[in-house]
């Protein structure tokens, strides 16, 4: 694989967002099922904080597949979120999803060097006491959690959709994505960069234009909520083209994925 220029980064975003406004109402309704299904496994006690990590890769592919067939022309349905439940890689991508959920604890865990324990807390716990805010590097304790998960999400990136894919053993999925990633640097870092700011100085720079222009709480929020939604699914929608971009078009020789009786019209 030839090395990607940074710019890459940035085309990955556009080509995410021309994704989504091919279907923008479909990938939206598959983006809200998902979240409502981890609003109900999130009712269940201590095992519904932790299935929402472990099945982040066995949803990241509803998303990824969602993608694929919205580039084939194809339309998108809400029951592509159950997609991954029908793959031979199902007990693959949830052993993908324990790791997941190990590399988060581990990188919360090494932040209470830091902060004593308050983003441990913030994490793991029903609430966080604002006694032990102050005096905490809290902020501190995040930006360390973040750089000690970056070589494991290095190689997370791209294992779903090489498990799924290619079929790959979870070991050598994680060891082409981490190093996939480390050749394609200089892309994920404009990439990154570039939905930092997106994600955070956009809604940010007009929640201020609202306040200025209305003054009004539920305006502010009737507003930025689906600005999020929006900005969440377009995100999701670029991985697809970070994949596509380092691996090529996904392979053909999988199962078909089930089409929806609307789609057998």
């Amino acid at each position: 694989m030839e090395k990607l220029p940074a710019k890459t980064g940035w085309l990955w975003v556009k080509e995410g967002l021309a994704l989504f406004r091919k279907q923008p109402a479909e990938v939206s309704t598959l983006f809200l099922s998902y979240m409502f299904l981890m609003l109900a496994l999130g009712i269940l006690p201590i095992i519904g904080q932790l299935l929402p990590l472990i099945l982040v890769p066995v949803f990241a592919m509803s998303f990824m597949q969602a993608c694929r067939q919205i580039e084939e022309g194809k339309r998108v349905y809400p029951s592509l979120l159950l997609v991954s439940f029908r793959s031979p890689a199902l007990r693959t991508l949830l052993a993908l999803g324990v790791l997941y959920l190990l590399a988060a604890f581990a990188a919360v865990a090494v932040s209470t060097l830091v902060d004593g324990g308050a983003f441990w807390k913030a994490m793991t716990g029903p609430g966080l006491d604002p006694r032990d805010i102050e005096g905490s590097n809290l902020r501190l304790a995040m930006i360390v959690a973040a750089l000690v998960y970056i070589p494991a999400a290095m190689a997370f990136w791209f294992a779903a959709p090489l498990i799924a894919w290619h079929k790959m053993p979870l070991g050598k999925a994680l060891f082409y994505s981490f190093f996939a990633v480390r050749r394609a640097a200089k892309a994920f870092t404009v990439y990154g960069l570039a939905w930092l700011v997106i994600g955070v100085l956009l809604p940010a720079t007009i929640s201020t234009i609202v306040a200025l222009l209305f003054n009004n709480m539920t305006v502010i929020v009737f507003i930025l909520l689906p600005l999020s939604i929006i900005l969440t699914v377009v995100m999701y929608c670029s991985f697809y083209p970070t994949y596509t971009a380092v691996f090529g078009k996904p392979p053909r020789d999988e199962a078909p994925v089930p089409e929806s009786n609307d789609g057998a019209r």
